[in-house]
C-alpha cells in the first residue's frame, strides 16, 4: 500500500467533528444554570429614601403684569434769541500790555518776610524772571575731569546726579545739596565737589536781584 494515499486523522478534525455536540451541551448547560440562577437569587425591589422627598408648595400665580404708560413729551428747549441791547464797553477787560501798564507803575516783587536764613535752609521755590546762568564753563569741565574717580572712569561707569543750589544775589553758591542720586556714591561726592567750584550770574525777578535754588544735573561721561 502506497504510503502518500493513506489518511490521517488531525486534531483539527476530530474538533469539527464534535463541535457539533459541544456547542448544543454549551447551550444547555448555560440554560439550566440561569434557571437555577432566577430561582435561587433574592427579589430585589427599589427602595424610596424618604429624606429625598419634600412637600410640594402650591404657589399663587400673580395677576397680569400691568405696563406703565409711556412718559410724556419732554418740551424742547426754547430757541435762543439774540438780545437788541448794545453791549457796554465797560465790562471788557482792560488792557495787559506793558504800554497800557508801565513797569514802574507795577508793585514790587514778593520779598521774603522769613529772612535769608530760613531761605538757604532747605531747597524751595524763589520767584525769579532770569535764571543764573554759569559763568565759568572751562572751570568746571576740569573740575569734572580732576573729580571723577578713577576706578568709575577707568570701568567706563558713567552718571548724572542731580544738584540743588542755592544761589545768592552775586550768582556764589552758598550751598549744595544732592537731590537725585547716580547711584554711585563716589559720583554723587564728585558732584559736590564739583558743585561749590560753579559760578552764576545773579538771578533776576524783574528787575531786581535775588537769592534762589536751582536744579542742575551733573553730568559724567567715560570716554
Amino acid at each position: 500500500m502506497d504510503p502518500r494515499s493513506a489518511t490521517y486523522d488531525t486534531a483539527n478534525d476530530r474538533f469539527k467533528r464534535g463541535f457539533g455536540d459541544w456547542f448544543w451541551y454549551s447551550i444547555a448547560g448555560a440554560a439550566i444554570f440561569h434557571i437555577v440562577l432566577f430561582a435561587v437569587f433574592p427579589t430585589m425591589s427599589a427602595a424610596v429614601d424618604e429624606r429625598m422627598v419634600s412637600e410640594m408648595e402650591a404657589i399663587d400665580i400673580p395677576d397680569d403684569i400691568k405696563i406703565p404708560p409711556p412718559p410724556e413729551q419732554i418740551a424742547r428747549p426754547a430757541t435762543p434769541v439774540i438780545s437788541a441791547a448794545d453791549i457796554s464797553e465797560d465790562i471788557t477787560i482792560a488792557p495787559t500790555t506793558f504800554d497800557a501798564n508801565p513797569i514802574e507803575n507795577l508793585p514790587p516783587p514778593p520779598s521774603s518776610s522769613a529772612g535769608d536764613a530760613d531761605l538757604s535752609a532747605a531747597p524751595t521755590f524763589t520767584p525769579m524772571t532770569v535764571r543764573p546762568e554759569l559763568q565759568n564753563r572751562a572751570d568746571v569741565q576740569r573740575a569734572l575731569v580732576r573729580n571723577y574717580p578713577p576706578l568709575l572712569r577707568d570701568a567706563g561707569i558713567g552718571g548724572s546726579p542731580t544738584v540743588h543750589f542755592f544761589i545768592d544775589e552775586n550768582g556764589r553758591v552758598l550751598r549744595t545739596l544732592l537731590s537725585q542720586s547716580s547711584g554711585y556714591p563716589a559720583l554723587d561726592d564728585a558732584a559736590i565737589a564739583v558743585a561749590q567750584q560753579m559760578q552764576f550770574s545773579p538771578a533776576l525777578n524783574r528787575d531786581k536781584k535775588v537769592q534762589v535754588w536751582v536744579e542742575i544735573p551733573i553730568v559724567f561721561t567715560a570716554k
